[in-house]
């Protein structure tokens, strides 16, 4: 029996400069430029955490990046048969979409949410410059803003959700990012389509559990489905006191906690090697952890 990993990548598995929670050192790692400059960091620990799982193991990076944004990512243990983008919009199979899922989503979407339009024009009536910094449509799937928190009106997110929830949308703000996600378009559906293939060609068995880790709300669906899941001590999902039974989560924050998320899937991998602890300078995860 093996397993099938599932990890959300920012501030989960990699870090920008502003989520380190400590300055770059020497044991960090750039694993995305962007505009000619470094964005996005892991230790070297982490690296070679991460190289050795998916060599042993099915590991499924998921994001709510576009897929030309987990493009720029060099992710250590690439190239991966799956990977899932646009927050479960698209599956990407050996780096090629799969245009099956997406217009099988497109059409769950289109029966239980309102247009993309709709719900732009509306987004649009409710913000103004002085705290919204950029408006995105991502993948013709979903809706995003970028603002400034400290002028950010209070009652927005509550305000919008109330529209939102009516018409088959979901609101979700992290940290500077306000998101707006059709509530057909979710990580667990993507993740639960994968390992069904991966059972199907005899990649992985049938009893294999999926281990999975996030730090945000648009992550919470995909922890609640896992056989077993991780959450850091950071995030939307930890600043909200979000818990599930079993859940585990990280005793560091920041990029530490990475590294101690890696060590918790290869403890709890089926007959993998066990881990350094000590190199990680982690507490040895419980072989008997609570099961879901």
């Amino acid at each position: 029996m093996n397993a099938l990993i599932a990890t959300d990548l920012d501030r989960t598995m990699i870090y920008s400069e502003s989520a380190l929670a400590a300055p770059p050192g020497p044991d960090s790692v750039c694993v995305e430029i962007y505009r000619d400059a470094p964005l996005s960091f892991m230790t070297q620990s982490g690296v070679d955490a991460l190289t050795a799982l998916a060599a042993r193991t099915p590991v499924v990076p998921v994001t709510t990046r576009t897929r030309a944004q987990f493009e720029r990512i060099m992710l250590p243990g690439r190239p991966f048969r799956f990977a899932v983008v646009s927050n479960g919009g698209r599956i990407l199979c050996d780096g090629e979409d799969d245009v099956g899922w997406r217009a099988a989503l497109q059409a769950r979407v289109r029966d239980r949410s309102v247009p993309l339009a709709d719900l732009h024009a509306d987004l649009l009536t409710r913000i103004d410059e002085s705290w919204v910094r950029a408006t995105r449509v991502a993948d013709d799937l979903f809706a995003y803003l970028v603002v400034d928190t400290e002028r950010q009106p209070a009652d927005f997110l509550a305000s919008w959700n109330e529209w939102c929830v009516p018409r088959g949308w979901t609101v979700s703000q992290q940290g500077r990012k306000i998101y707006a996600m059709p509530v057909g378009v979710t990580k667990s559906a993507a993740i639960a389509e994968v390992r069904r293939r991966l059972v199907d060609d005899g990649a992985l068995s049938a009893d294999a559990p999926v281990l999975a880790a996030g730090d945000g709300r648009l992550d919470a669906d995909m922890l609640e489905s896992a056989d077993h899941a991780i959450r850091p001590r950071h995030g939307e999902l930890h600043d909200s006191g979000w818990t599930i039974p079993g859940l585990a989560v990280t005793r560091r924050a920041g990029i530490a906690a990475g590294e101690e998320i890696l060590a918790w899937f290869a403890a709890h991998t089926p007959d993998s090697p066990t881990p350094d602890h000590t190199a990680l300078d982690i507490p040895v995860p419980d072989p008997a952890f609570a099961e879901k």
